[in-house]
């Protein structure tokens, strides 16, 4: 069981409780992760702890990894995402057929955060690897 408590602080935003893992959330501030940017931030780290620990698992030469997004969202309320792009930008040398792999494990079986949106939002990955 996950539990999680937020606390609003004045207009549209809200911190974590004491004693819960920091988070700030406002939507009404671009210096500060608004709800659906921090499920967009959830995606891109849920998907890529996954490659990550797959790549470190197979001992491939993995140095550094930066994950891109791209949504697009409904105009309509709610204006829940439509789309999600996630481009893995990975430093090393290893085959693109282990890191294709790697993703695809954590998009079909492993990363619970995507397995929980909508079904009907089209996600799209692509990967670079680099030296």
């Amino acid at each position: 069981m996950v539990r999680l408590s937020l606390d609003w602080r004045s207009d549209l935003h809200f911190t974590s409780s004491q004693g819960f893992p920091a988070i700030d959330l406002q939507s009404s501030n671009p210096a500060v992760a608004s709800p659906p940017q921090a499920l967009a931030y959830a995606t891109m780290a849920c998907m890529g702890m996954d490659v990550v620990h797959v790549l470190q698992k197979g001992r491939h030469d993995f140095r550094a990894m930066r994950i891109t997004f791209e949504g697009e969202r409904a105009a309509d309320h709610p204006r829940r995402f439509l789309t999600m792009t996630l481009h893995f930008h990975i430093t090393g040398r290893m085959p693109s057929h282990v890191v294709e792999r790697a993703i695809e494990l954590s998009r079909t079986k492993y990363c619970s955060v995507w397995n929980t949106i909508r079904e009907d939002v089209r996600l799209t990955t692509a990967f670079t690897i680099g030296d």
